[in-house]
């Protein structure tokens, strides 16, 4: 190299090594960006990457009258560029003396004496931990040689491991193993001196790198396989056809080989039950598949009856009745329609998604707070993303909506940072509020709001509807991402979502098959009826004939032949009018519900999340408000009677005998109308203090009770304070 002098080529440490001939030049890249008296003066194309070959021609000339500081040889290129400091060094030398060159702005370089270093506060506790990129120990100590995570309080790294790994990953890839932090973790690493080229990933540029994904497994593992042609042998819509284990996917079998009637039927492979049998999941699901393949009469039917001479199960019953291909039906020589022409009161029909078909959705109270606290754990979890930094958002509740779109459409707006919300045009707010209460009610108002929006459709239980000016505006995007704020800052959940919309979002659309209940509209819905319950073969072709336009519309059209034909196609009008008809709008929601990684943890986590999305939250109760609230008493205070007032009074309010409610004694000392799903922070507290009367205080989410000789005292001064706070701040 003419710059250091060195024959080493090692492109991770000096850069590539690149000979020129027709100049008779040789020179480590590094040490060309890291001189001290050079620029790219020329295009791309010109020179070496833009340095032209006069310049570095002068550079070397100007070099050879420097002496490295450190190998005490001429040609020393690269300077520090601290205050008055006068060293000067080779590239590869610097690196030995363990400087720093940082690649950014104008390619610094630092001396051993004047590098930046990592700060470590003191309290830190200091020991080993493990190099999450080579595994092994390293001291978590700020030296050259090891660096520390910017984003990260325990996450520490090789330097060298980090190198190799920027090389690899490029600047679009390279980020914190950890918490795959980017923006923060490259500035951080480039002012320590980690080089981050200006490329794609390694892993991207190898041609072909992911054909090998491709290939879908195509084998029977069966022990006694039926096919005549062989293992391998698969042939599409058939009893041939190969069907992959829907749990890993790495076995497979034909449909006739393990009895399956349709492809549409679940299967596991035998290591994937035997992990199931072991967690103790697989009684649940074997019950799942039983009802699917188990028939004692041999017929499978779209809309699946139990025998007349049963006893009907309940619509809690744990054997649920499953939806079935109507290709089945029609290749045997039995009577598929039979079933069809019960009563409708002795109909029980659930049509669920294949991975939900047995979901009890008639939760207890007990599940249901056991689901709720789980949730909590988990918007915890993901609250930790949210820093110090505080975006305002100026809110007016008579226009909540417009007023909300505006501010979360803010250039400084972020999830990540602090919400404090200002009310303007609005009187009936207590000064005493916390920024925790009027960011709870905003969010409460903004629920609300989408709830009874032209977003949504149905009465209770709400799917997406299909509005082509939301879609144009991209308000699905913004109603799923003020969910996900809402539910992580300590906001109301939706509670609002019907069982299909959740499913689609969890499992995606094409893993769900909509109920009769999930049309919204009055005229579709009154087609398919008409549809569903035709007794005869002509009744049904005239019904059919009736609605020809709608159905092509819809793209439903199918030959009616036989009675039974029909379940298949109210099977097609669901599935195009409750997904496929709102399927731009409900990707554009669920992009949305990804601020925060809130999808994310929904789908890794569907049970939990379906209590507080599909669910209202649940009445308040004595023994929730008892349990919300933690005593705190001073030594002068354990004699009086004071928890004992407190439970009796919940416990009167509860029963009606008090002239406020449970939810009013919350808004008095949280300033919330009900539970966040995440809790409240800090958690409510209750001091019994010598005053005359209780006191909410609503930043600290603290209720100061008065200590009282008798319980009517105590009642008397509850029940004056709260109803009087209340009412002025209605007022």
């Amino acid at each position: 190299c003419v710059l250091c002098g060195r024959t080493d080529d090692c492109p991770a440490k000096y850069g590539e090594k690149r000979t020129y001939v027709e100049y008779n030049l040789t020179v480590h890249y590094y040490c060309l960006l890291m001189s001290s008296g050079i620029w790219q003066r020329g295009e791309e194309g010109e020179g070496v990457d833009g340095f032209l070959i006069t310049d570095i021609r002068k550079e070397v000339n100007r070099a050879a009258k420097l002496k490295c500081n450190i190998c005490r040889k001429k040609g020393a290129s690269i300077g520090c560029v601290a205050p008055k400091c006068k060293r000067s060094y080779h590239f590869p030398c610097g690196i030995q003396r363990e400087c720093i060159f940082q690649f950014m702005e104008d390619f610094r370089s630092y001396c051993w004496e004047h590098k930046p270093v990592q700060k470590i506060p003191d309290k830190e506790s200091r020991g080993t931990s493990q190099c999450t990129i080579c595994l092994d120990l390293v001291e978590q100590l700020p030296k050259y040689t090891i660096l520390k995570s910017p984003c990260c309080k325990n996450a520490w790294f090789h330097r060298e491991c980090l190198q190799y790994q920027a090389l690899s990953a490029g600047i679009f890839f390279f980020r914190c193993t950890v918490c795959n932090n980017k923006d923060k973790f490259q500035k951080e690493m480039l002012r320590m001196g980690i080089h981050i080229p200006e490329k794609d990933a390694s892993w991207e540029l190898e041609e072909n790198a992911y054909q090998d994904l491709l290939q879908c497994y195509q084998h029977c593992d069966i022990r006694r396989c039926l096919c005549k042609k062989g293992r391998d042998y698969n042939e599409p819509d058939s009893k041939w056809e190969i069907k992959r284990c829907q749990c890993c996917g790495s076995r497979g079998t034909h449909l006739a080989c393990s009895s399956l009637k349709s492809w549409e039927q679940n299967w596991e492979c035998v290591e994937c039950r035997s992990i199931f049998a072991k967690s103790g999941k697989y009684s649940k699901r074997k019950k799942r598949s039983m009802v699917t393949s188990e028939k004692t009469d041999g017929t499978t039917c779209l809309l699946e009856e139990p025998s007349p001479k049963c006893p009907r199960q309940s619509s809690g019953s744990q054997c649920n009745f499953l939806l079935q291909s109507p290709k089945i039906m029609c290749q045997n020589n039995l009577s598929p329609c039979s079933h069809l022409e019960l009563p409708t009161s002795n109909r029980v029909t659930m049509s669920l998604s294949p991975l939900m078909s047995n979901r009890n959705w008639s939760l207890s109270k007990k599940q249901l707070r056991k689901q709720r606290r789980e949730v909590s754990d988990i918007l915890k979890e993901l609250k930790l993303q949210v820093n110090t930094k505080t975006t305002r958002l100026n809110i007016n509740a008579e226009n909540i909506w417009n007023s909300a779109l505006k501010g979360f459409r803010q250039r400084n707006f972020s999830p990540t940072n602090t919400i404090e919300i200002k009310f303007i045009k609005c009187k009936n707010r207590s000064k005493t509020d916390s920024s925790a209460a009027s960011r709870h009610h905003f969010f409460q108002l903004l629920m609300l709001h989408l709830q009874n929006s032209s977003l949504f459709e149905g009465s209770s239980a709400k799917n997406l509807s299909l509005d082509f000016q939301a879609i144009k505006e991209n308000l699905y995007f913004e109603a799923g991402k003020m969910i996900a704020v809402s539910l992580v800052h300590g906001g109301p959940s939706p509670g609002f979502f019907s069982k299909t919309l959740f499913n689609c979002l969890v499992y995606g659309p094409e893993n769900v098959k909509p109920a009769l209940e999930d049309v919204a509209d009055v005229d579709v819905a009154q087609t398919i009826k008409m549809i569903k319950y035709a007794n005869s073969l002509s009744s049904l072709q005239s019904t059919v004939h009736d609605c020809y336009e709608f159905l092509a519309a819809a793209g439903c059209l199918r030959p009616i032949t036989a009675l039974c034909d029909k379940n298949a196609l109210v099977n097609d009008i669901l599935i195009h009018h409750v997904i496929k008809r709102i399927i731009s709008p409900l990707e554009s929601f669920r992009q949305g519900l990804k601020t925060l990684g809130v999808l994310e943890k929904m789908q890794m986590h569907p049970d939990a999340f379906s209590s507080i999305l599909c669910h209202k939250p649940e009445r308040l109760s004595a023994e929730m408000i008892c349990d919300l609230f933690t005593i705190h008493s001073s030594s002068d205070v354990n004699k009086v009677e004071g928890a004992d007032f407190w439970m009796g009074y919940l416990q009167d309010v509860e029963s009606g005998e008090s002239v406020v409610t449970l939810e009013d004694i919350l808004l008095f000392g949280t300033g919330s109308f009900s539970i966040p799903p995440i809790g409240f922070d800090p958690a409510p507290t209750i001091r019994f203090l010598h005053i005359r009367y209780p006191v909410g205080n609503r930043l600290l989410n603290c209720l100061e009770l008065p200590i009282t000789k008798t319980y009517e005292q105590f009642k008397n001064k509850m029940d004056f304070t709260i109803r009087n706070t209340l009412r002025v701040e209605r007022e």
